[in-house]
Protein backbone atom coordinates (compact mmCIF):
# COMPACT_ATOMS: atom_id res chain seq x y z
CA UNK A 1 0.00 0.00 0.00
CA UNK A 2 2.80 2.44 0.91
CA UNK A 3 4.69 1.60 -2.27
CA UNK A 4 1.57 2.09 -4.35
CA UNK A 5 0.87 5.42 -2.66
CA UNK A 6 4.40 6.63 -3.40
CA UNK A 7 3.93 5.73 -7.05
CA UNK A 8 0.59 7.54 -7.17
CA UNK A 9 2.12 10.61 -5.51
CA UNK A 10 4.86 10.75 -8.15
CA UNK A 11 2.22 10.47 -10.87
CA UNK A 12 0.15 13.22 -9.22
CA UNK A 13 3.10 15.60 -8.95
CA UNK A 14 4.21 14.98 -12.53
CA UNK A 15 0.79 15.86 -14.02
CA UNK A 16 0.60 19.15 -15.92
CA UNK A 17 -2.76 20.14 -14.41
CA UNK A 18 -1.35 19.68 -10.91
CA UNK A 19 1.54 22.02 -11.68
CA UNK A 20 -0.82 24.58 -13.24
CA UNK A 21 -3.23 24.33 -10.30
CA UNK A 22 -0.49 24.86 -7.72
CA UNK A 23 0.93 27.79 -9.70
CA UNK A 24 -2.56 29.33 -9.91
CA UNK A 25 -3.01 28.94 -6.14
CA UNK A 26 0.25 30.73 -5.43
CA UNK A 27 -0.64 33.44 -7.96
CA UNK A 28 -4.05 34.02 -6.33
CA UNK A 29 -2.37 34.14 -2.92
CA UNK A 30 -0.16 36.90 -4.29
CA UNK A 31 -3.25 38.73 -5.61
CA UNK A 32 -4.86 38.51 -2.16
CA UNK A 33 -1.73 40.01 -0.59
CA UNK A 34 -1.74 42.80 -3.18
CA UNK A 35 -5.41 43.52 -2.42
CA UNK A 36 -4.58 43.64 1.31
CA UNK A 37 -1.74 46.07 0.63
CA UNK A 38 -4.02 48.23 -1.51
CA UNK A 39 -6.74 48.28 1.17
CA UNK A 40 -4.23 49.06 3.91
CA UNK A 41 -2.78 52.14 2.22
CA UNK A 42 -3.52 55.30 4.23
CA UNK A 43 -5.36 58.23 2.67
CA UNK A 44 -3.45 60.86 0.75
CA UNK A 45 -2.81 64.24 2.37
CA UNK A 46 -5.62 65.85 0.35
CA UNK A 47 -8.09 63.11 1.33
CA UNK A 48 -7.13 63.47 5.01
CA UNK A 49 -7.72 67.23 4.86
CA UNK A 50 -11.11 66.65 3.25
CA UNK A 51 -12.04 64.14 5.98
CA UNK A 52 -11.01 66.64 8.67
CA UNK A 53 -13.21 69.35 7.10
CA UNK A 54 -16.21 67.00 6.94
CA UNK A 55 -15.65 65.95 10.56
CA UNK A 56 -15.59 69.56 11.77
CA UNK A 57 -18.81 70.32 9.87
CA UNK A 58 -20.54 67.27 11.36
CA UNK A 59 -19.32 68.25 14.83
CA UNK A 60 -20.81 71.75 14.51
CA UNK A 61 -24.08 70.29 13.24
CA UNK A 62 -24.25 67.92 16.22
CA UNK A 63 -23.62 70.74 18.69
CA UNK A 64 -26.48 72.74 17.15
CA UNK A 65 -29.00 69.98 16.43
CA UNK A 66 -27.93 66.91 18.44
CA UNK A 67 -30.68 67.20 21.08
CA UNK A 68 -33.33 67.69 18.40
CA UNK A 69 -32.11 64.59 16.55
CA UNK A 70 -32.53 62.56 19.76
CA UNK A 71 -36.06 63.88 20.34
CA UNK A 72 -37.06 63.10 16.74
CA UNK A 73 -35.70 59.59 17.06
CA UNK A 74 -37.57 58.97 20.34
CA UNK A 75 -40.81 60.14 18.72
CA UNK A 76 -40.20 57.81 15.81
CA UNK A 77 -39.56 54.93 18.25
CA UNK A 78 -42.86 55.58 20.06
CA UNK A 79 -44.78 55.34 16.78
CA UNK A 80 -43.30 51.90 16.01
CA UNK A 81 -45.75 48.93 16.24
CA UNK A 82 -45.41 46.48 19.12
CA UNK A 83 -43.22 44.67 19.85
CA UNK A 84 -40.91 47.68 19.70
CA UNK A 85 -37.14 47.30 19.55
CA UNK A 86 -35.21 48.63 22.52
CA UNK A 87 -34.87 52.41 22.51
CA UNK A 88 -31.08 52.27 22.79
CA UNK A 89 -30.93 49.95 19.77
CA UNK A 90 -33.35 52.04 17.69
CA UNK A 91 -31.74 55.40 18.49
CA UNK A 92 -28.00 54.88 18.27
CA UNK A 93 -27.14 58.55 18.04
CA UNK A 94 -23.70 59.56 19.24
CA UNK A 95 -21.53 62.61 18.64
CA UNK A 96 -19.40 62.31 15.47
CA UNK A 97 -15.81 61.15 15.87
CA UNK A 98 -12.86 61.58 13.52
CA UNK A 99 -12.55 57.83 12.85
CA UNK A 100 -16.03 57.90 11.25
CA UNK A 101 -14.65 60.04 8.43
CA UNK A 102 -12.19 58.91 5.82
CA UNK A 103 -10.77 55.44 5.46
CA UNK A 104 -10.87 53.20 8.55
CA UNK A 105 -7.59 51.67 9.65
CA UNK A 106 -7.10 48.04 8.64
CA UNK A 107 -6.72 45.73 11.65
CA UNK A 108 -4.98 42.39 11.39
CA UNK A 109 -7.29 40.73 13.93
CA UNK A 110 -10.32 41.68 11.79
CA UNK A 111 -9.13 40.94 8.25
CA UNK A 112 -7.17 37.72 8.81
CA UNK A 113 -10.07 35.41 9.84
CA UNK A 114 -12.06 36.42 6.74
CA UNK A 115 -9.01 35.97 4.51
CA UNK A 116 -8.45 32.48 5.90
CA UNK A 117 -12.10 31.54 5.34
CA UNK A 118 -12.02 32.79 1.75
CA UNK A 119 -8.72 31.01 1.11
CA UNK A 120 -10.13 27.75 2.52
CA UNK A 121 -12.85 27.82 -0.18
CA UNK A 122 -10.23 28.45 -2.84
CA UNK A 123 -8.00 25.63 -1.59
CA UNK A 124 -10.88 23.18 -1.35
CA UNK A 125 -12.01 23.96 -4.89
CA UNK A 126 -8.50 23.67 -6.33
CA UNK A 127 -7.91 20.40 -4.45
CA UNK A 128 -11.21 18.99 -5.72
CA UNK A 129 -10.35 19.81 -9.34
CA UNK A 130 -6.81 18.42 -9.05
CA UNK A 131 -8.08 15.23 -7.37
CA UNK A 132 -10.85 14.80 -9.95
CA UNK A 133 -8.41 15.31 -12.81
CA UNK A 134 -5.92 12.88 -11.28
CA UNK A 135 -8.42 10.00 -11.18
CA UNK A 136 -10.70 11.04 -14.04
CA UNK A 137 -7.86 11.11 -16.58
CA UNK A 138 -7.17 7.42 -15.98
CA UNK A 139 -10.75 6.47 -16.74
CA UNK A 140 -10.94 8.76 -19.78
CA UNK A 141 -7.73 7.37 -21.27
CA UNK A 142 -8.39 3.76 -20.23
CA UNK A 143 -5.08 3.50 -18.39
CA UNK A 144 -6.87 2.36 -15.24
CA UNK A 145 -7.38 -1.09 -16.83
CA UNK A 146 -3.64 -1.38 -17.50
CA UNK A 147 -2.94 -0.33 -13.94
CA UNK A 148 -5.25 -3.06 -12.62
CA UNK A 149 -3.35 -5.60 -14.70
CA UNK A 150 -0.23 -4.58 -12.81
CA UNK A 151 -2.01 -4.46 -9.42
CA UNK A 152 -5.31 -6.44 -9.50
CA UNK A 153 -6.23 -5.76 -5.87
CA UNK A 154 -8.70 -3.00 -6.54
CA UNK A 155 -9.21 -1.72 -3.03
CA UNK A 156 -5.46 -1.20 -2.62
CA UNK A 157 -5.43 0.75 -5.89
CA UNK A 158 -8.46 2.74 -4.79
CA UNK A 159 -6.96 3.53 -1.39
CA UNK A 160 -3.59 4.52 -2.80
CA UNK A 161 -5.17 6.96 -5.25
CA UNK A 162 -7.30 8.63 -2.59
CA UNK A 163 -4.41 8.87 -0.14
CA UNK A 164 -2.22 10.38 -2.85
CA UNK A 165 -4.91 12.90 -3.88
CA UNK A 166 -5.36 13.90 -0.22
CA UNK A 167 -1.78 14.00 1.04
CA UNK A 168 -0.55 15.64 -2.14
CA UNK A 169 -2.57 18.73 -1.25
CA UNK A 170 -1.32 18.97 2.35
CA UNK A 171 2.00 20.76 1.68
CA UNK A 172 0.45 22.97 -1.01
CA UNK A 173 -2.30 24.19 1.29
CA UNK A 174 0.08 24.62 4.24
CA UNK A 175 2.56 26.70 2.21
CA UNK A 176 -0.15 28.88 0.62
CA UNK A 177 -1.73 29.66 3.99
CA UNK A 178 1.64 30.28 5.65
CA UNK A 179 2.52 32.80 2.91
CA UNK A 180 -0.88 34.46 3.31
CA UNK A 181 -0.59 34.68 7.11
CA UNK A 182 2.96 36.01 7.16
CA UNK A 183 2.45 38.38 4.22
CA UNK A 184 -0.75 39.85 5.62
CA UNK A 185 0.83 40.41 9.03
CA UNK A 186 3.84 42.22 7.54
CA UNK A 187 1.64 44.42 5.30
CA UNK A 188 -0.85 45.36 8.03
CA UNK A 189 1.95 45.89 10.56
CA UNK A 190 3.50 48.45 8.20
CA UNK A 191 0.32 50.24 7.09
CA UNK A 192 -2.44 49.34 9.52
CA UNK A 193 -2.68 48.00 13.05
CA UNK A 194 -1.63 44.67 14.53
CA UNK A 195 -2.64 45.68 18.06
CA UNK A 196 -4.32 42.90 19.98
CA UNK A 197 -2.54 40.10 18.11
CA UNK A 198 -1.95 38.06 21.25
CA UNK A 199 -0.81 34.49 21.59
CA UNK A 200 -4.44 33.37 21.77
CA UNK A 201 -5.19 35.15 18.47
CA UNK A 202 -2.24 33.42 16.81
CA UNK A 203 -3.44 30.10 18.23
CA UNK A 204 -6.94 30.65 16.84
CA UNK A 205 -5.55 31.62 13.42
CA UNK A 206 -3.25 28.58 13.41
CA UNK A 207 -6.23 26.38 14.27
CA UNK A 208 -8.28 27.88 11.43
CA UNK A 209 -5.41 27.38 8.98
CA UNK A 210 -4.94 23.78 10.16
CA UNK A 211 -8.59 22.97 9.62
CA UNK A 212 -8.42 24.56 6.14
CA UNK A 213 -5.47 22.29 5.31
CA UNK A 214 -7.41 19.21 6.46
CA UNK A 215 -10.41 20.33 4.38
CA UNK A 216 -8.20 20.76 1.30
CA UNK A 217 -6.92 17.20 1.73
CA UNK A 218 -10.48 15.88 2.07
CA UNK A 219 -11.57 17.85 -1.01
CA UNK A 220 -8.72 16.29 -3.02
CA UNK A 221 -9.90 12.80 -2.06
CA UNK A 222 -13.55 13.68 -2.78
CA UNK A 223 -12.58 14.97 -6.22
CA UNK A 224 -11.04 11.57 -6.92
CA UNK A 225 -14.18 9.76 -5.71
CA UNK A 226 -16.51 11.87 -7.84
CA UNK A 227 -14.32 11.30 -10.91
CA UNK A 228 -14.26 7.57 -10.20
CA UNK A 229 -18.04 7.40 -9.87
CA UNK A 230 -18.69 9.50 -13.00
CA UNK A 231 -15.61 8.36 -14.98
CA UNK A 232 -14.79 11.85 -16.19
CA UNK A 233 -13.16 14.96 -14.74
CA UNK A 234 -15.60 17.42 -16.31
CA UNK A 235 -18.60 15.41 -15.07
CA UNK A 236 -17.23 15.40 -11.52
CA UNK A 237 -16.60 19.15 -11.50
CA UNK A 238 -19.96 19.81 -13.21
CA UNK A 239 -21.95 17.80 -10.66
CA UNK A 240 -20.19 19.52 -7.76
CA UNK A 241 -20.73 22.99 -9.23
CA UNK A 242 -24.36 22.17 -10.08
CA UNK A 243 -25.01 21.10 -6.50
CA UNK A 244 -23.44 24.24 -5.09
CA UNK A 245 -25.36 26.55 -7.42
CA UNK A 246 -28.78 24.86 -7.40
CA UNK A 247 -29.04 23.26 -3.96
CA UNK A 248 -26.84 25.52 -1.85
CA UNK A 249 -27.38 28.76 -3.75
CA UNK A 250 -30.98 28.65 -5.03
CA UNK A 251 -32.92 26.26 -2.78
CA UNK A 252 -30.80 27.08 0.26
CA UNK A 253 -31.88 30.71 0.13
CA UNK A 254 -35.57 29.67 0.25
CA UNK A 255 -35.28 26.88 2.81
CA UNK A 256 -33.77 28.90 5.63
CA UNK A 257 -34.52 26.30 8.30
CA UNK A 258 -32.64 23.67 6.29
CA UNK A 259 -29.40 25.63 6.46
CA UNK A 260 -27.82 23.41 9.18
CA UNK A 261 -27.95 20.52 6.68
CA UNK A 262 -26.26 22.34 3.81
CA UNK A 263 -22.59 21.82 3.03
CA UNK A 264 -21.60 25.48 3.00
CA UNK A 265 -22.76 26.30 6.52
CA UNK A 266 -21.15 23.16 7.93
CA UNK A 267 -17.97 24.04 6.03
CA UNK A 268 -18.01 27.46 7.73
CA UNK A 269 -18.69 25.88 11.14
CA UNK A 270 -15.68 23.59 10.69
CA UNK A 271 -13.30 26.29 9.47
CA UNK A 272 -14.37 29.08 11.87
CA UNK A 273 -15.03 26.80 14.86
CA UNK A 274 -18.74 27.71 15.11
CA UNK A 275 -20.65 29.98 12.79
CA UNK A 276 -23.95 31.83 12.83
CA UNK A 277 -26.94 32.05 10.53
CA UNK A 278 -30.32 33.79 10.60
CA UNK A 279 -33.86 32.44 10.51
CA UNK A 280 -36.93 34.66 10.05
CA UNK A 281 -39.60 34.30 12.73
CA UNK A 282 -42.79 35.76 11.19
CA UNK A 283 -46.13 36.13 12.95
CA UNK A 284 -49.36 38.16 12.97
CA UNK A 285 -49.46 41.08 15.39
CA UNK A 286 -52.49 42.28 17.43
CA UNK A 287 -53.13 45.32 15.21
CA UNK A 288 -53.70 43.03 12.20
CA UNK A 289 -50.25 43.45 10.67
CA UNK A 290 -47.58 40.88 10.01
CA UNK A 291 -44.12 41.16 11.53
CA UNK A 292 -40.91 39.26 10.82
CA UNK A 293 -37.92 39.12 13.12
CA UNK A 294 -34.51 37.70 12.19
CA UNK A 295 -33.23 35.37 14.89
CA UNK A 296 -29.52 34.60 15.05
CA UNK A 297 -28.67 30.92 15.51
CA UNK A 298 -25.35 29.19 16.01
CA UNK A 299 -24.13 26.10 14.17
CA UNK A 300 -21.49 24.49 16.34
CA UNK A 301 -18.08 23.21 15.35
CA UNK A 302 -19.08 19.73 16.54
CA UNK A 303 -22.10 19.70 14.20
CA UNK A 304 -19.94 20.72 11.24
CA UNK A 305 -17.26 18.15 12.08
CA UNK A 306 -19.73 15.26 12.41
CA UNK A 307 -21.66 16.31 9.29
CA UNK A 308 -18.58 16.59 7.08
CA UNK A 309 -16.90 13.54 8.60
CA UNK A 310 -19.90 11.29 8.01
CA UNK A 311 -20.34 12.63 4.46
CA UNK A 312 -16.69 11.89 3.62
CA UNK A 313 -16.84 8.37 5.09
CA UNK A 314 -20.08 7.56 3.21
CA UNK A 315 -18.64 8.78 -0.09
CA UNK A 316 -15.39 6.86 0.44
CA UNK A 317 -17.39 3.68 1.14
CA UNK A 318 -19.62 4.29 -1.90
CA UNK A 319 -16.60 4.81 -4.14
CA UNK A 320 -14.94 1.66 -2.79
CA UNK A 321 -18.06 -0.41 -3.43
CA UNK A 322 -18.49 0.86 -6.97
CA UNK A 323 -14.82 0.49 -7.89
CA UNK A 324 -14.69 -3.03 -6.41
CA UNK A 325 -17.66 -4.30 -8.45
CA UNK A 326 -17.62 -2.21 -11.62
CA UNK A 327 -16.52 -3.67 -14.94
CA UNK A 328 -13.49 -1.75 -16.19
CA UNK A 329 -12.34 -2.01 -19.78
Amino acid sequence: MIRLTRVELRRLVSRRLTVIGVAALLLITGVLLFATWNNSKPLSAAEQRNAQVNFEQAQKDWQLNGEQYKKDCEQGWQSQPDPKPKLEEYCRLTPPSLDQFGKPQVKFTEVMPDLLLGSSYLLAFAAFVIGASFVGAEFSSGSISNWLTFEPRRLRVYGSKLVAAATGMLPVAAVALAILLAGTYLIVNAMGSTAGTTGKVWGDLAGTAGRAVVMAAAAGALGGIFALLLRHTAAAVGVAMGYLVLVEGVFGSFLAKAQPWLVKLNFDAWIRHDTTYYVDNCRSVPDGGYSCESIEKTLTFEHGAWYLGIAVVVLIALGAGVFHRRDIT
